[in-house]
């Protein structure tokens, strides 16, 4: 993999005849997050937006976007882009409204299968031997899902293309050898990474004050 800040000239028109991808980490905003973090939340796009500039202007244009949980193509994929995340889409309308094209990069059946198993995991299990099971499944799922992915971008990247990958930072995709990873890891990530870290402490601290208040209260 190759770090983005890290590129002079000369180097860079020696992936311009490469197959490359550019890899984005995919970070939500909720509904109800707070203002602060939606502030962090649209500056990390922006920033985005600008790094994919400056990297498109040294290495090449994006030809294909992959997005996560995307199992369709075309203008109905661009569609659900929009509704699962605001900041995501800003990229990659901005990328087909410069003639990239959106490709299927999610195994539907696959992906539902690999977040069912994660939603198992979710609620809770009481016994040691169905975490073990639930854990057994949810891997294979996962493992498949990664791979089908790593499959979609080697089968529709051609030769001296460049694609765009956005995808949650924990993926365990394998890529080929023979295809250049771009990291675009821009300053802002890591300031919603301490946002995060910070308001899950006062979550805590919140918590563990809330009963040591109640009984004081009923004391009184």
């Amino acid at each position: 993999m190759v770090e983005v800040g890290k590129i002079d000239k000369p180097e860079a028109e020696g992936f311009r005849e490469k197959k490359k991808i550019y890899l984005v980490p995919l970070i939500f905003c909720g509904k109800d997050a707070p203002q602060d973090y939606v502030s962090h939340f649209e500056s990390y796009w922006d920033s985005i937006l600008s790094y994919l500039q400056n990297l498109e202007q040294k290495i090449g244009k994006v030809n294909r976007v992959y997005h996560e949980f995307v199992s369709i193509s075309g203008g109905e994929a661009l569609g659900e882009v929009e509704k699962m995340n605001q900041g995501s889409y800003r990229v990659v309308k901005d990328k087909c409204d410069q003639g990239a094209i959106l490709e299927a990069t999610e195994n539907k059946s696959v992906m539902e299968e690999s977040l069912d198993w994660q939603r198992c995991f979710m609620i809770g299990l009481m016994s040691d031997r169905a975490r073990e099971i639930v854990s057994e499944f949810y891997l294979e799922a996962t493992t498949k899902r990664y791979q089908d992915i790593a499959q979609k971008v080697e089968e529709t990247l051609k030769e001296g293309e460049t694609g765009l990958l956005l995808i949650s930072e924990n993926h365990q995709i394998q890529f080929p050898e023979n295809l250049e990873v771009f990291n675009v890891f821009p300053p802002e990530l890591d300031l919603i990474h301490r946002f995060i870290r910070d308001w899950r402490k006062e979550e805590k601290v919140e918590r563990e004050e809330k009963p040591e208040k109640e009984t004081k209260g009923g004391e009184g």
